[in-house]
């Protein structure tokens, strides 16, 4: 990275994924066995975990989403929205996708598999709340694994970095309207007070105290800072891991009686990351914009801020709803199918660099 660059933005200085996040979906799959078993064994333990509530928070859990989400939201630097107009055919791109496409298209896929292809095979009194949280999952474009899935296409760090932070912008005013609108049109009712509740608890609050961490960490230096994103970030991912077992105590009978309802709501969240990631990649062709452009558009427009879906699932519909259940389910196949995103968009960089 040059020192324009760094000055620029400040990019985050991992360049590529560490052996914990790489194979993240392993974990994830330990974490499934783990609560089922704890679930069937100690069952009152928790039961006493889910009682603990205020305003339908679950505190356990409220705490490990922050420690999950804040950690990440120390890479984004806001002052790289004055970078926006740089790139701004590849931004108009990628918020189209995110913002006008991705939402309804996962909408449409979820009623399309949900309430019909694979309705006869899925509890009936779950429908709902799986559409609610597949939508709850294609609202919130990623936030940390961009920066990831960026350098290892060869990415403008400028360019993602400004995406991420216009992105999370829009999503403190748009996740909320957002997710309610869609949730309306699939007659599914869900308390607004809860919603707001929800982006204020999981959106704002770890914004502002991520920024204002930030801005301390830097005082030390951008090596200072490097150093602390490194050690803190591995607590994301172990909190995002325990709240899965937690979770997975809680689904272990669901999943027990019917064990492929993983495998169905899995194809909806892989249709549309090969839709949207493909039509951004096209897009930004389209408009003339560079691969280094091109790539990280594809990857953003295509991904999901899967810990904010958790965290709404569970405050929304609780640890026993579909919609927990939906959410973790872009967990457990975000890094392999990103990888392979990856993958295509790298070794189809000839053919996008072929002018006709």
């Amino acid at each position: 990275m040059t020192t324009e660059t760094e000055a620029a933005g400040h990019a985050p200085a991992a360049s590529a994924m560490s052996s914990f996040e790489r194979y993240l979906t392993l974990w994830v799959l330990l974490c499934i066995v783990a609560g089922i078993a704890l679930g069937q064994f100690a069952p009152g333990a928790f039961q006493a975990i889910g009682q603990l509530e205020v305003a339908q928070v679950n505190l356990p859990v409220g705490l490990l989403i922050w420690v999950m989400i804040v950690p990440m939201l120390l890479k984004v630097d806001f002052g790289a929205l004055g970078q926006v107009r740089r790139h701004w055919r590849g931004i108009g791109v990628t918020l189209f996708v995110n913002w006008a496409v991705k939402p309804f298209s996962m909408a449409l896929l979820a009623w399309i598999f949900i309430r019909h292809v694979f309705a006869q095979w899925l509890p009936a009194g779950q429908l709902d709340s799986y559409i609610a949280g597949l939508i709850l999952l294609a609202a919130a474009p990623c936030t940390a694994m961009v920066f990831v899935w960026s350098r290892l296409t060869g990415g403008d760090p400028v360019f993602t970095l400004s995406q991420v932070a216009l992105n999370d912008t829009i999503m403190v005013f748009a996740f909320a309207p957002v997710v309610g609108l869609l949730l309306g049109l699939s007659s599914i009712i869900v308390p607004w007070a809860t919603l707001l509740v929800s982006v204020a608890l999981y959106i704002v609050i770890p914004v502002i105290l991520a920024q204002l961490w930030r801005r301390a960490l830097l005082r030390r230096g951008q090596v200072a800072f490097d150093r602390a994103l490194e050690r803190i970030g591995p607590l994301s991912i172990a909190a995002l891991l325990l709240t899965l077992v937690l979770l997975f105590a809680f689904q272990g009978e669901a999943i027990i009686r019917q064990p492929l309802v993983i495998a169905m709501l899995a194809v909806p969240i892989l249709i549309q990351v090969f839709f949207n990631s493909g039509l951004a990649y096209w897009l930004n062709r389209k408009v003339g914009e560079k691969h280094s452009i091109a790539g990280p558009s594809a990857l953003i427009g295509a991904s999901n801020f899967f810990e904010l879906a958790v965290a709404a699932a569970i405050s929304l519909f609780g640890f026993h709803s579909g919609a927990a259940l939906a959410t973790v389910v872009g967990v457990l196949i975000e890094v392999p199918v990103m990888l392979l995103v990856v993958r295509v968009v790298n070794r189809s960089r000839g053919w996008y660099e072929r002018q006709a």
